[in-house]
């Protein structure tokens, strides 16, 4: 069930139980008609399902992130730390 649901707050909560009103807020949603994009797991499931009659939801599939090389280091060049010095940087 991995990925991701889109839900949009379609009707107003104010005339409907606390309980209603805080699993909205706890969605994400805060105005009329305002998207949010939540993980798709059974608790985020449980939530839309409870408060079903004020959000539209909309399933996202999952978004495979292309592999992240590491990163190189630049590495200390051997001939910039064996040149001597000259006599002005040894006096």
């Amino acid at each position: 069930m991995p990925g991701k649901l889109r839900v949009r707050l379609r009707k107003s909560p104010i005339s409907y139980t606390a309980q209603a009103r805080g699993t909205v807020r706890a969605l994400g949603l805060h105005r009329l008609h305002e998207t949010v994009e939540v993980p798709d797991n059974p608790a985020t499931r449980g939530m839309v399902r409870a408060v079903r009659f004020l959000v539209e939801v909309e399933e996202l599939p999952e978004t495979v992130e292309p592999a992240r090389r590491p990163r190189r280091r630049a590495a200390a060049s051997p001939a910039a730390s064996s040149v001597p010095a000259t006599e002005e940087e040894q006096a």
